[in-house]
């Protein structure tokens, strides 16, 4: 049974969220401020957070980076509607999803199915493949472990994702809508997620993000990735 921590100082959404997942088969804990939900992550850390932005004690920001700190964590950030520029800092702060309130508590839980089953996927290629690699990275699908240059990069589940997306189709110009929907796994959504993590993967795999080599801009269209011997394959 998969955990989820549920972190919101209103009690009555807090208890319609966790009655919902804990309906749809998930074991819910609830925290009512940042501290709280630190301490409850660090007692037992979950399979999942949902996290508020604005919490007294502690902001969801300030929360978000003190449980990535411990390690990859799926977290989704619930938002008010309109907060832009506050969900934007919810996915650079390392949140995988975000809902805007007022939300469906339906549709939250399919958000988090879909987190979850993202995050425990099983390689999208064949089963005896065990490495991709294109210049200076190397990905492992299955043990979902991904290198530059040797050393280990920390990403998180939807960089893991787009990352992995990439290097199986080198060269090929995506939009923002088609990455949305091959690596989100949604026909719809805001598009300014994509372009937040792919800024964040440039961060990451790029010698210098502001003049990426590895991942262009296309403009008009998307993005493309660019790396010398690019090979979707076995490990050698």
């Amino acid at each position: 049974m998969k955990r989820v921590l549920v972190v919101d100082d209103d009690p009555t959404v807090s208890e319609v969220v966790a009655g919902y997942l804990d309906r749809a088969g998930f074991a819910v804990d609830v925290a009512a401020d940042g501290p709280a939900a630190v301490e409850s992550a660090r007692a037992g850390r979950p399979d999942l957070v949902v996290l508020d932005l604005m919490l007294p004690g502690m902001d969801g920001l300030e929360v978000c980076r003190r449980l990535r700190a411990a390690g990859p964590l799926p977290v989704i950030m619930l938002t008010a509607r309109g907060d832009e520029e506050d969900r934007i800092l919810g996915l650079e702060v390392g949140a995988d999803d975000y809902v805007t309130k007022p939300f469906s508590p339906r549709e939250l839980v399919l958000r988090v199915e879909s987190v979850l089953r993202r995050a425990g996927a099983p390689p999208a290629g064949p089963a005896e493949e065990a490495w991709l690699r294109a210049g200076p990275l190397a990905l492992d699908p299955t043990a979902r472990r991904a290198t530059r240059d040797g050393t280990e990069l920390a990403l998180t589940i939807r960089e893991f994702d787009l990352l992995e997306y990439f290097l199986r189709h080198p060269g090929q110009a995506t939009s923002r809508e088609q990455l949305m929907q091959r690596v989100w796994g949604w026909e719809f959504g805001d598009l300014s997620t994509v372009t937040v993590h792919v800024r964040r993967l440039r961060e990451k795999v790029e010698d210098d993000p502001a003049r990426p080599e590895l991942i262009s801009t296309v403009w008009g269209i998307g993005y493309r990735f660019d790396a010398p011997g690019s090979e979707a394959g076995r490990a050698r």
